[in-house]
């Protein structure tokens, strides 16, 4: 078994990468992928490559030399390789093909070498690999039937977003019999070439080769190994993600990027808060069916957005404001807030280090669940000028009933300090809206409450980027509005806030369904050796690592052996010397699947 690898371009949207070297001498965590490429080619016994080079050959030849661990290295020169395409490049090697079976692959690919050794082990002889289409891929796509034939390629061009499920993404990685390219793949390759030029995609001719009948290609579908094609930048960093040599760099890159983590479908996200059970499939189906629009209309500006997020709950327009996320609103506030704030800690870091750490008076938790009530909140405000308050906590889940945060409220009012109040996660507390304080009469009733909520957190939708404030100051509110733009949110958050109301009753259920979740999920935590899950009312659980492993080790192992991000809250203010991470409540699948791992540890 040979390999033919092809190595021409120049791989201009990678920018200074490959200012003055070619595509494969890119350096994924500090190894270029020809060297990557080699090595695997070298640990499933291929005994020589032919590498079709074009752009800044030179280096990549003085780079790779004529031999590389046992494999023998010959190079095809594509002389023209910036106005032509890959089809020239191969149809240059296409005597290499004639001699024996290949391994066809492109040179700007990362993948496992599972994907090679399945393609050596199966029996049949001639095979594309394939791989279910994901967001992140682009190209060629194809069809299958239920014996792996291949019904049509579809270009680019021919993409069609409504037929997604049944498309397959060709991974550019092919075995060839030798048989294969003599009768039926290098006939077809210079027929193609001499009547539609050089400008073309060897997969051009695959397409045409799918349609005879009694020929052996077939695909291999990929069924969960992971592979990145490489051809701009942002590839650069995802596949520094997925192929992360070691476990502390890949848990270092994936918290570095705080979310975006669709981009890989293999990983479970148990670190980031959100509802996974809303919005439901008929309310997303709405957001679907007016994408158009939004995508082309200008948003609404904020009074509009206040108009619609006082209808969701209640309360009056002037009284409310609309922020890109909680997040912004929270620093907004930040900047109209004057003198000290009280925080109990361990605590959501978005609050300290926007306040600023140097006007936080800090109420470190000692007890082991972290739990407090009102009247350790009352002595906080003793000396403070502010006091904030999560409830339900984060990270601890602990909840301060409704009636006694009132009585904290009038006390509060009498030393006319304000009560700064997160009710992001309310909606998951066993009694739900009921503890809520989020109502027209009680903000009129307490003008030194602020009420701050993240809408994309229990609604279940963080990539709308929805929070809002609530106050009956409007002195307060006019000068946090004067603080974020006009048009701070698009037209996908405003257009949620739209039909919001339509879906109430779902929400209600949805919220009720995770309540259920999270009891069993609890009782399956308890019984994992070396955790211990502190009960909460929010949707996520602090966890104390009592054994084993300590909470960085843990949350390494299951990122880099299993694709499962947990958060790890060593060295938070609170967990000094202690060993706690903090796990989401996901879906019933998703849970069952962690515990299954954790078991496994």
């Amino acid at each position: 078994m040979q390999a033919i690898v092809l190595a021409a371009g120049k791989g201009s949207r990678l920018g200074k990468y490959t200012k003055d070297n070619t595509k494969c001498m890119l350096e994924i965590n500090g190894q270029t992928l020809i060297v990557r490429l080699l090595e695997q080619l070298s640990r499933v016994g291929v005994k020589k490559v032919i590498l079709v080079v074009g752009y800044k050959k030179e280096n990549l030849i003085r780079h790779i030399g004529n031999a590389y661990k046992g494999i023998d290295i010959e190079y095809v020169v594509n002389s023209v390789y910036n106005t032509t395409n890959n089809i020239y490049s191969l149809f240059l090697a296409k005597d290499y093909l004639l001699k024996e079976d290949t391994l066809l692959i492109e040179s700007d690919l990362i993948f496992e070498d599972k994907i090679f050794e399945r393609l050596l082990n199966d029996n049949r002889k001639t095979l594309a690999v394939v791989d279910s289409y994901k967001s992140w891929m682009d190209g060629t796509v194809v069809k299958l039937d239920d014996q792996d034939n291949i019904t049509s390629f579809i270009p680019k061009k021919f993409f069609n977003y409504d037929e997604v499920n049944d498309y397959y993404k060709t991974v550019n990685v092919y075995k060839f019999s030798k048989e294969f390219s003599q009768n039926t793949y290098v006939p077809f390759l210079e027929a193609y070439s001499k009547a539609l030029g050089n400008n073309e995609y060897y997969e051009q001719v695959l397409r045409v080769v799918a349609k005879l009948e009694n020929q052996e290609l077939r695909a291999l579908r990929l069924d969960g190994e992971k592979w990145y094609e490489i051809d701009d930048v942002q590839d650069k960093s995802n596949a520094e993600v997925i192929f992360a040599p070691d476990q502390e760099t890949k848990l270092k890159l994936i918290q570095q990027r705080y979310g975006g983590y669709w981009r890989y479908p293999y990983l479970k996200d148990f670190c980031y808060l959100v509802n996974p059970y809303f919005p439901t499939k008929v309310m997303n189906n709405e957001m679907k069916s007016a994408f158009d629009i939004l995508l082309s209309e200008y948003p609404s500006g904020l009074n509009v957005q206040n108009l619609l997020a006082g209808k969701m709950f209640n309360v009056e327009p002037e009284n409310i404001l609309v922020g890109n996320g909680a997040a912004e609103l929270i620093k907004a506030l930040s900047k109209v807030i004057t003198g000290s704030v009280g925080i109990t800690f361990p605590t959501f870091n978005e609050y300290p280090e926007t306040f600023g750490y140097e006007r936080v008076v800090k109420h470190v938790l000692k007890n082991k669940d972290f739990s407090y009530s009102e009247n350790d909140l009352f002595r906080l405000s003793k000396v403070s000028d502010n006091l904030l308050l999560i409830n339900p906590d984060n990270p601890s889940g602990n909840l301060i009933e409704k009636d006694n945060i009132l009585k904290l409220l009038i006390e509060l009012k009498k030393q006319n300090k304000r009560l700064i109040l997160d009710e992001s996660f309310i909606d998951f507390a066993n009694n739900g809206e009921q503890e809520s304080l989020l109502s027209q009469d009680l903000i009129d009733l307490y003008p030194n409450l602020i009420l701050i909520k993240s809408i994309s957190k229990s609604y279940g939708v963080p990539g709308a980027r929805l929070g809002v404030l609530v106050s009956s100051d409007i002195e307060l509110i006019n000068n946090v509005r004067q603080n974020i733009s006009i048009w701070n949110i698009n037209s996908f958050g405003e257009f949620f806030l739209q039909i919001i109301g339509k879906y109430k009753k779902e929400y209600v259920e949805a919220c009720n369904i995770i309540r259920t979740e999270r009891e069993r999920f609890f009782n399956e935590l308890n019984k994992i050796s070396y955790i211990r899950p502190i009960y909460s009312e929010a949707n996520y659980f602090l966890c104390e690592v009592t054994g084993k492993y300590t909470a960085t080790q843990l949350t390494k192992k299951l990122l880099f052996n299993n694709d499962v991000f947990i958060k790890d809250l060593t060295g938070k203010i609170g967990f000094e010397n202690k060993e706690f991470i903090r796990i989401a409540v996901r879906d019933s699948k998703d849970n069952d699947c962690l515990i299954e791992l954790l078991k496994q540890q």
